[in-house]
């Protein structure tokens, strides 16, 4: 059994923040219950102009987005956002897959380039990797920490009181939901 990626959490601790980009509704919302459910926290948009609006306003930690968009195209809005300065990483989600294409994703600012049918997993994987490498360009700690409770994303690891707890795959995971969401309660689910 394959194990679900960890989402990557902001230098805070609170869940990285997504703006996913798409004009056809039904994949938008499948796409942004898959990514709640992973752990994140998802805006969305249905046009350009719209994703660079909430792009400017909610600051997204990363941004999937569409090529076919009904105003500007995702090679447009990833361009105007480089040429205003922003960073925010860019995984593209399309059902263009020419050389061309692809070409036009990276050189204009892309991070990621995933093809449409996708497996949501690989989706997930991806974004977890753009995730880090962009939060690593910015040396944020990877360390959540409550009370004498110490959790190291990266290597997987626990402390408490000092010393070092072993946990299996599925108790780490566990355990960080619950450590992201102190102070709220969750479902036994």
């Amino acid at each position: 059994m394959t194990e679900r990626p960890e989402p990557v959490t902001r230098a805070d601790g609170s869940s990285a923040q997504l703006l996913v980009v798409d004009d056809e509704e039904a994949l938008l919302d499948l796409l942004g219950d898959a990514l709640r459910f992973a752990g994140y926290e998802v805006r969305t948009a249905r046009s350009g102009f719209e994703a660079l609006r909430t792009a400017a306003d909610e600051r997204p930690d990363l941004l999937v987005l569409d090529v076919n968009l009904p105003d500007l195209d995702g090679f447009e809005v990833c361009q105007r956002l480089r040429r205003d300065g922003e960073d925010v990483p860019v995984v593209f989600l399309t059902a263009r897959d020419d050389p061309a294409d692809l070409r036009a994703g990276f050189t204009g600012g892309g991070d990621d380039y995933v093809t449409k049918p996708f497996s949501l997993e690989e989706l997930l994987l991806r974004i977890e990797a753009v995730l880090r490498r962009s939060r690593s360009d910015r040396s944020e700690p990877s360390r959540l920490t409550c009370g004498d409770l110490v959790l190291d994303e990266d290597a997987h690891r626990v402390w408490r009181g000092g010393g070092e707890v072993a946990l299996s795959p599925t108790e780490f995971r566990l355990l960080r939901y619950l450590m992201l969401n102190r102070d709220r309660v969750v479902s036994r689910n």
